[in-house]
């Protein structure tokens, strides 16, 4: 049986039996690209040299917010103390709305003959967003670690703004000023509990 390992506290490794896994016969190559695999023709009149930078940013900007909302279920359903059923709801009502944003942001970057690019392996490889610690519990806690997605987020989308903007794609722009005054909505929200606190 194979061997990998793990670390231990104190930094040693130590030996851990690996699983077996299955044999699986791939049939489709992967494909792992940053950039759009095929651009469809479209009669809108950004260049096509626009449309390929623009494609290639808001595949970025999908990744953050498909990562973003997996944030937002990974606080709805883990959160627990005195303010849980505020703090359940709440972020279940972020989720919606950035659930909202992921389709926004897909749809755009088919309008522009783009494809867009939401698996898991996408998400994982572009997304800026600071990891979600999985082992949080407290309203606190989540508060705390969504407030920081959520601001972490609101930055790219204002970066994606300017980029936008430099583009000439002033469509892109607007999705994006929409979705970062959402975010900074949601923020306040979020934020509105540490600040009670502190």
């Amino acid at each position: 049986m194979a061997r990998t390992t793990t670390s231990k506290k104190d930094g040693r490794a130590r030996p851990r039996p690996a699983r077996a896994r299955p044999v699986v016969r791939e049939t489709v190559p992967e494909i792992r690209s940053s950039a759009p695999a095929r651009l469809y023709a479209t009669k809108n009149d950004l260049s096509e040299a626009t449309r390929t930078e623009v494609i290639s940013l808001l595949n970025q900007r999908l990744a953050e917010s498909i990562d973003l909302q997996t944030q937002c279920k990974q606080a709805h359903w883990n959160v627990k103390g005195p303010a849980f059923i505020g703090l359940h709801k709440l972020f279940d009502d972020i989720n919606e709305d950035v659930e909202q944003y992921v389709d926004l942001i897909a749809e755009r970057i088919v309008q522009l003959g783009g494809i867009a690019e939401g698996t898991v392996g996408a998400v994982e490889g572009r997304s800026t967003l600071p990891d979600y610690p999985l082992a949080l519990s407290t309203g606190a806690e989540h508060v705390a670690a969504l407030s920081d997605a959520l601001a972490a987020f609101g930055r790219t989308a204002r970066m994606g703004i300017e980029e936008m903007n430099e583009l000439e794609d002033a469509g892109s722009a607007d999705l994006l000023t929409g979705i970062s005054r959402g975010i900074d909505k949601w923020l306040w929200f979020v934020e509105a509990h540490q600040q009670a606190n502190g």
